[in-house]
């Protein structure tokens, strides 16, 4: 009897502990508001996002995840542990999992009609005019690759068989070290070519199992995808470009990180050349190197 009871307590032990292990892995770490602003904080000086209290809720979900696979019991110690870590990748996690990388292929087609009907005109007019045929082109905040490789199609459908006859360089960069394989790989599922027509896809695409589509390597050796802190006080670039693409990148800034970025972007375009922002961006014209165009087009001055 006694060994009888003695198995039977022992099982019951067994499971609260496995109840207990169960209730702490599902266990939903809130932040505290000290906490809150010191991430915030380390996010603002080092990638110049600002995060408001409306933020709030999106980084304990976000981060929920991380602090239970690292162990992490707390937001401070999480905190403590990014700013012990001489690697930094800690650090770049953190901005990995914060950013929001919502994107598909030719997004804001005006944009792409611009070009077509009148920046690739005025770029090829000044390549024939200083007998220097090239083409530089920069996608700030690529993510995960969809934007840069829409420029490509474009330029393919633009110059057709003469391409071979410029030097063109795309560039797509961006903080998050998760979305840049997926630009790199250039893999997609087929959701994020529904508006595509087929002639594009039979042409710039090949089939990767069910549900997933390629971009074919013609494309891919046009683009070059890095790292790129925005932030930086100056950008790794030899030459400067003839149109950038910043779109929905400054709605995460404030007017004073806004103001010096637009102006560095500014030098590094070449004059004539093109910025594109997103929609709800908009320049202040007075204090900057770029002059108003039309909705979210803007041209170096």
């Amino acid at each position: 009897m006694r060994v009888l009871l003695y198995f039977r307590k022992k099982e019951i032990n067994r499971k609260n502990d496995m109840y207990t292990n169960y209730e702490q892995m599902n266990t939903f770490i809130k932040i505290k508001e000290r906490e809150f602003q010191l991430i915030s904080k380390l996010v603002y000086s080092n990638f110049g996002i600002n995060l408001t209290d409306k933020k709030k809720a999106l980084i304990e979900g976000r981060l929920n995840k991380v602090l239970k696979n690292y162990g992490y019991k707390s937001f401070q110690d999480y905190y403590n542990a990014i700013l012990e870590d001489k690697t930094g990748e800690l650090l770049t996690l953190l901005i990995d999992k914060l950013s929001t990388n919502h994107t598909f292929f030719f997004r804001e087609r005006e944009h792409y009609d611009f070009m077509w009907n009148t920046a690739l005109k005025e770029i090829v007019n000044r390549g024939l005019e200083t007998n220097k045929k090239e083409i530089r082109i920069w996608s700030a905040g690529c993510s995960t690759g969809e934007e840069l490789y829409s420029v490509a199609i474009l330029l393919f459908e633009y110059f057709g068989e003469d391409i071979v006859n410029w030097d063109i360089g795309l560039l797509g960069t961006d903080i998050s070290i998760s979305v840049l394989r997926t630009a790199i790989e250039g893999s997609y599922d087929t959701e994020s070519i529904k508006g595509l027509s087929k002639y594009y896809i039979n042409k710039y695409f090949t089939k990767k199992g069910d549900n997933h589509i390629q971009i074919k390597d013609d494309i891919k050796k046009l683009v070059l995808f890095k790292s790129l802190n925005l932030m930086q006080n100056y950008f790794p670039f030899r030459g400067k470009f003839d149109i950038i693409f910043c779109r929905n990148v400054m709605i995460y800034f404030d007017t004073d990180i806004q103001y010096k970025l637009v102006n560095k972007l500014g030098d590094y375009t070449k004059k004539g050349a093109y910025l594109f922002t997103g929609h709800s961006e908009s320049l202040n014209k007075k204090n900057t190197q770029f002059f108003y165009v039309k909705p979210a087009i803007y041209s170096k001055i």
